[in-house]
This record gives structure tokens, C-alpha cells and sequence, in this order.
């Protein structure tokens, strides 16, 4: 589903005009205040705006929340306390249909999320991590269009989110689910995304692809947001058998696991 704003305004945002091709995952960030959210709100229809919406080309700026085939997750991320996760996963699906719950789609649902031992558990019982798992599998059960993540990793300790961000970025590459990632994370948005946009004070001053716009935007105010990025030039690298990489920068030995794409960031020597 491709997602389309044309000079979309209220109190926060400012004629603000995107692109945002079928199946992508684009990642947001800005700083605190600048819209991020207000414009997920805007594209699920629950907040009053300016300006065109449009799915696939065809405007939906008249229709209600529950008819845009949204699926969005809060920061907040309102399990219902008094079910299972069986039951919290199986709610949009029963709503949705009003009829009897479908018992094998929900067990798949918890079984592509890694949750099936949960089932029966409430929210209580449940780590920060897997109150996560279940409220993106809730979300996901009712089959959206349109993926809306407002920082779901926020609450969640780092190796957790690392992990979980990877199991998630496949998933919804599988399900072919546009996405938007609202995030403040850079290295999460460099993993995530497909390309990422910057929002500052209600206005995308730049898109493109993660490292496009961390080491070479022309725009002051988002180089004054990312800041200056730590370059370091790398003599040379050598994969170790322990699966390690070990790199010697000016005299220096390091050592680290990081991904490829982190890799590619890194400046290195044609000669090397």
C-alpha cells in the first residue's frame, strides 16, 4: 500500500507533502515535539487536519479510523489486563468478524511471533519484551494495510530490542505491510529502514536512505539534529574464526560483531 500526504497541516504540522512506496519501512525521527506522532495520528484519522491523505492514490480523508486498514501501536501499549494473550491476540480478529474466534489463525499468529508457550498467560505474567511481542502480534492478527509504529522498542532493554527488531524487520518484509517507524534511535533506524525522513518543527526537511542523511545532508538544522557522526578511518579488517571481526584503526586493534550494513558505513581505504 503506498502512502501519499499532500500538504497535510493542523497545529504541528506545515503543509507537509511525502512519499512512501508499497512495502516500505520508512523510519521518522525528529526531535521531541517536531510531529512525529501527530502525523501517524493524522494518517490513522484520529486527529482533525488539512490537506490529503491518500492510499494507492485514492484520497481516504473521509473515511473513519476503523475503515483506513490501519494497525497501530502505541507507545502505550494497552493490553487488556483481564485476558490472555490468546484472547488479547484473538480480540481485533472476533471484532472484525463477529464470529467465532478463529482458533488456528491466532495460533499462528503466536507461533510466527515466538509467543505460542504465553497463550495462556496474562499480561501480567509477561516480560517488557513479550508484552511487546504480543501487542505487535494483536496488531498484525486484524491484517492491516498500513503499519504504524509509534517507538516500539522504547520501553524494552537494548539487546532485547536488537533482537526483536531483527525477527520483526523479517516478518514484516514477509508480509509485505508498508510501515511507519516513529523512532529516536538512529541505529535503530538505520537496521529498520528502508529509507528514513527527518521531521523537524512539523516540516520533512529530507528523505532518503539512512546513510544518505546521517553522513551527507546539506540541510543545517537536520545536521544540527543528528549531530556529528564518530568517522573512523579503518586500516583493515579480518574476520576472526570466533565470528568476530577484528579492525585496526590508527595503531589500534578492535574488536566487535556488527552487521554488514554497519560496516558499510565505516570508511575505509581503497587499498584495504
Amino acid at each position: 500500500m503506498e502512502i501519499k500526504t499532500k500538504n497535510l497541516s493542523n497545529f504541528i504540522l506545515k503543509n507537509l507533502n511525502l512519499n512512501i512506496k508499497d512495502g516500505e519501512i520508512f523510519a521518522l525521527l525528529g526531535p521531541n515535539g517536531a510531529g512525529k506522532t501527530t502525523l501517524l495520528n493524522a494518517i490513522a484519522g484520529l486527529i482533525p487536519y488539512d490537506g490529503n491523505v491518500f492510499f494507492n492514490g485514492v484520497p481516504i480523508d473521509d473515511l473513519p479510523t476503523e475503515k483506513r486498514g490501519v494497525g497501530y501501536l502505541f507507545q502505550d501499549l494497552c493490553l487488556f489486563p483481564h485476558m490472555t494473550v490468546f484472547k488479547n491476540i484473538a480480540y481485533p480478529i472476533k471484532n472484525k468478524t463477529n464470529k467465532t474466534i478463529p482458533e488456528k489463525k491466532v495460533l499462528k499468529i503466536l507461533k510466527s511471533m515466538n509467543i505460542s508457550e504465553f497463550a495462556d498467560y496474562y499480561p501480567a505474567r509477561l516480560s517488557g519484551g513479550e508484552k511487546q511481542k504480543v501487542a505487535m502480534a494483536r496488531v498484525l492478527a486484524a491484517e492491516p494495510r498500513i503499519l504504524l509504529l509509534d517507538e516500539p522498542f522504547k520501553s524494552v532493554d537494548f539487546n532485547t530490542a536488537k533482537y526483536m527488531r531483527e525477527e520483526l524487520k523479517i516478518l514484516l518484509k514477509n508480509l509485505k505491510i508498508t510501515t511507519i517507524y516513529v523512532t529516536h534511535n538512529f541505529e535503530e533506524a538505520q537496521e529498520m529502514s528502508d529509507r528514513v525522513g527527518i521531521l523537524i518543527n512539523g516540516e520533512i526537511r529530507g528523505t532518503g536512505k539512512a546513510e544518505e542523511i546521517f553522513f551527507n545532508s546539506v540541510d543545517n538544522e537536520v545536521s544540527n539534529f543528528i549531530g556529528s557522526p564518530n568517522i573512523l578511518n579503518i586500516d583493515s579488517l579480518k574476520l576472526l574464526n570466533s565470528g568476530l571481526f577484528e579492525i585496526e584503526c590508527g595503531g589500534c586493534l578492535l574488536y566487535t560483531s556488527p552487521s554488514p550494513r554497519d560496516l558499510s558505513t565505516s570508511r575505509m581505504p581503497s587499498s584495504a
